[in-house]
């Protein structure tokens, strides 16, 4: 069975940056759709960032393009998603996501029900 680890939350200051990591354990597949979510207090969980382990190939939310870089190492199984610029409204729980065989496109991220593989999230706070 599939599990996920978020870590690397955290309180930064606004412009500030922050690295969340989300180790994969496995059993077996060879790719996957990976995504970061997010859900701030009060509001819906929405997609941040996803990345097709298979090809590489990203998508992201209009809300974080040219601030936010996701990014997988498959000879660690960890996903990452690497923070920068961030804002006060980018303060929110994150989730990473996972559906093991599933090829991600740009629509993937519009729900959280193309995933089904979900870690505990981390807490990720933007101070201004």
């Amino acid at each position: 069975q599939v599990q996920l680890v978020e870590s690397g939350g955290g309180s930064v200051q606004a412009g500030g940056s922050v690295r969340l990591s989300c180790t994969i354990s496995d059993d077996g597949y060879m790719d996957y759709c990976m995504a970061w979510f997010r859900q701030a207090p009060g509001k819906e969980r929405e997609g941040v960032a996803a990345v097709y382990t298979g090809a590489g190939r990203t998508y992201y939310a209009d809300s974080v393009k040219g601030r936010f870089t996701i990014s997988h190492d498959k000879s660690k199984n960890t996903l990452y998603l690497r923070m920068d610029s961030l804002k006060p409204e980018d303060t929110a729980q994150y989730y990473c996501a996972a559906r093991p065989g599933y090829i991600c496109y740009s629509g993937s991220l519009t729900s959280r029900g193309n995933f089904d593989v979900w870690g505990q999230g981390t807490q990720v706070t933007v101070s201004s």
